[in-house]
């Protein structure tokens, strides 16, 4: 009698044979497993030892149910081609584990490969089959929900969008002097539809804040769209096919909608290669107008003289990181470089770099994917050292998602530089003609707030969260306000910086890795050193609020729930520290 298979299990096998195309097939039989692409993963180079991390090893784990199920030679002679079924729902989380924590999907494997085998392309089938049955990390689950649901991968609402548009146009206004300087929504028959990634709004709204003031000294004819305006696409990480080609889907009715001319990606790998490349397959739509990536749409005005840059106003050196989705999928690799030697002086490459350059290491959703954090930053080690090789100031990427991977990457091996990006750069090299200047009598009048910029002077605050794009955002606001800011990616860790650092007040996520905010923050109360320190509760998931106030200790002094926006961290950071 044969085993008795569960029901995800079943339902994985059934799919499988529907999902297999010709470039699947073709992929999954050419392996020789002449261990080429073991010397282009950084995860094996970063665990030498490990095998289980060689990417002909993790695709054998998907190879062999196609062979055992699939391709006919598993059927005649499965023991000489090693074919094999799964059975249980562990053996699928054990897929889970090798499919989501063990790759980015980076590609790089995939381009050396002297067989043609796309380790990528059936590694994120896999991920569709564990999906279709709701077998996935966490985080991509959240992820996917909030983009089905709320229209846009982090659950931003429509009001916040709009709220933040406003608010960096008000802030335009003030720079220019001009009430008239605008970010239009929803205006029709416009030459430029700009779409931009959710993170612009919850964490990085200063990038939406440069491309308008691009677009504005370009005279461009452009607009951002009220709904649908989420470029990026999770389908593209999970396998999703569904979701993909919603999403997509979402964005060109939009434009078309609006009856835009051309449609504008702000700067992000895996949103301009979705969108651009893939959506338009997962959708079955044929689009009718122009995409491309703002990278694009900068270049040509400075080449058309629609405006004006000087390269010596951004200081330092700087180095290129090329994101994998715009340069391995999608060729996006020497007009960023063309660009940037518009706006800077001091280039360093990297190596290698373009195609063979090495991932940031947060690709393929990982930075949304925190049990396997640890993993990906060991894995980072490649990365770190092929940055800190350049010697530069800055590392620049076209990609939100690479800024975040970066970011956590320069931290966590603390290299001496930051990373920015190209829409950054070229606001900061603009040359603003005379007219637009403020006038000098109401400079006095706009610059003369120090009261605002130095609310926290004096004052350290530690900001404690797994997420990267919370601690930039907090980390911006805070110091932007005078604070001094120092960071933690987890409980351990932020101990340490507690009896080290002294800090004022901590933010402190609750939802973590390994130590949690609730430990974290009983150990505090609990620690004759610590316990007099003030503790601003952080979290995402408002039900764990009773985690901290049944605890047998003094509750703490400040509570936020996720998304928190400026305004409200700054109002509660100042009531905890009793600054008026």
């Amino acid at each position: 009698m044969g085993r008795v298979r569960s029901h995800n299990a079943e339902k994985v096998l059934e799919r499988l044979e529907k999902k297999i195309n010709r470039q699947i097939a073709t992929s999954l039989a050419a392996c020789v497993h002449c261990g080429n692409c073991s010397s282009c993963c950084h995860y094996v180079l970063a665990n030498p030892d490990d095998p289980t991390y060689q990417p002909s090893y993790k695709a054998d784990q998907l190879r062999k149910l196609f062979k055992r199920h699939v391709d006919w030679t598993g059927r005649v002679i499965p023991w000489w081609v090693k074919a094999k079924s799964v059975y249980t729902d562990e053996e699928l989380e054990e897929l889970k584990d090798v499919v989501f924590g063990k790759c980015t999907n980076c590609r790089r494997c995939s381009i050396n490969c002297p067989m043609g085998v796309d380790h990528a392309t059936f590694n994120r089938m896999a991920r569709g089959l564990l999906v279709s049955v709701g077998i996935m990390p966490e985080g991509v689950a959240v992820v996917s929900k909030d983009q089905w649901e709320i229209g846009n991968q982090m659950g931003v609402l429509k009001e916040d969008y709009i709220d933040t548009l406003e608010w960096m146009e008000e802030e335009l206004q003030e720079e220019f002097g001009n009430p008239e300087v605008k970010i239009p929504v929803d205006k029709m028959d416009c030459d430029i539809v700009y779409s931009i990634n959710p993170r612009e709004v919850k964490y990085d709204p200063r990038t939406i804040a440069d491309a308008a003031k691009i677009f504005h000294l370009a005279g461009a004819n452009w607009t951002m769209p009220s709904e649908g305006w989420d470029m990026t696409n999770f389908g593209l990480f999970s396998g999703d096919d569904d979701l993909g080609g919603a999403v997509g889907r979402r964005l060109y009715e939009k434009v078309e909608e609006l009856r835009g001319g051309r449609l504008v990606i702000s700067e992000c790998g895996h949103g301009y290669r979705s969108t651009r490349c893939e959506a338009p397959n997962w959708g079955k739509i044929d689009v009718p107008f122009v995409m491309e990536s703002s990278v694009i749409t900068m270049l040509n005005y400075i080449k058309q003289g629609r405006i004006k840059v000087d390269k010596i106003r951004n200081e330092g050196s700087y180095t290129f990181h090329d994101s994998c989705n715009n340069a391995r999928s999608c060729g996006l690799f020497e007009e960023p470089r063309e660009l940037l030697n518009l706006v800077v002086s001091d280039i360093r490459e990297m190596y290698p770099n373009r195609t063979e350059n090495y991932c940031c290491t947060g690709g393929g959703g990982a930075m949304s994917m925190s049990e396997y954090t640890p993993l990906r930053l060991k894995s980072g080690k490649i990365k770190a050292e092929q940055l800190e090789a350049t010697g530069a100031n800055f590392v620049v990427t076209s990609c939100h998602n690479c800024v975040d991977g970066l970011t956590d990457i320069i931290r966590h091996y603390k290299l001496d530089m930051k990373v920015t990006q190209l829409v950054n750069l070229v606001a900061e090299a603009l040359v603003i003609p005379e007219k637009v200047v403020v006038p000098e009598e109401e400079v006095p009048v706009e610059v003369e707030k120090p009261e605002e910029a130095a609310i926290f002077a004096g004052k350290k605050i530690l900001v404690v969260d797994d997420e990267p794009d919370i601690r930039i955002f907090f980390t911006s606001v805070l110091e932007d306000n005078g604070a001094t800011v120092i960071e933690a990616s987890d409980g351990d860790q932020a101990i340490e910086m507690l009896r080290a650092e002294k800090p004022d007040l901590v933010t402190l996520d609750l939802n973590m890795p390994g130590k949690d905010g609730g430990q974290v923050f009983e150990a505090i109360r609990k620690d004759e050193e610590l316990a007099q320190t003030r503790v601003c509760i952080v979290t995402g998931r408002p039900e764990l609020r009773r985690l901290i106030y049944d605890r047998p200790v003094a509750p703490p002094e400040g509570y936020l729930d996720k998304p928190v926006d400026e305004e409200t961290l700054i109002f509660n950071c100042r009531k905890i520290l009793e600054l008026g």
